[in-house]
């Protein structure tokens, strides 16, 4: 495969690798919200909470829809939805590998790279 492409790639999938962007997409997975609304469902702050939404727009994963003066949040189609439903029941079959694993923490492998 090429280097670009893989690039590419590593990239859209950073798009799943944050606590916060993970909950979001599991708040919008069923239907389509407001920042507002995502950060009274997160409890977070509103200004992280858009941040966060620029990066996943960004890398394609999720659709913003202007309603008057409202952005409505959903996922981009139903196989970014199959994708997470997917990623769920892969990790429920390598919850505790994944917990128990440091390889992660001391290779900084999940990082962006420099």
């Amino acid at each position: 495969m090429d280097n670009n492409l893989l690039d590419v790639k590593a990239k859209f999938i950073r798009g799943f690798s944050d606590k916060t962007r993970l909950q979001i997409l599991h708040s919008i997975q069923d239907k389509e919200l407001t920042v507002s609304q995502i950060v009274e469902e997160l409890k977070g702050n509103q200004s992280n909470i858009s941040q966060h939404l620029a990066c996943l727009k960004g890398c394609g994963i999720i659709v913003g829809r202007q309603e008057g003066k409202y952005m409505y949040y959903s996922l981009r189609n139903k196989q970014i939805k199959q994708l997470l439903i997917m990623m769920d029941v892969v990790f429920n079959q390598v919850e505790e590998e994944v917990a128990a694993c440091d390889k992660n923490d001391q290779l900084d492998c999940c990082r962006r790279e420099a």
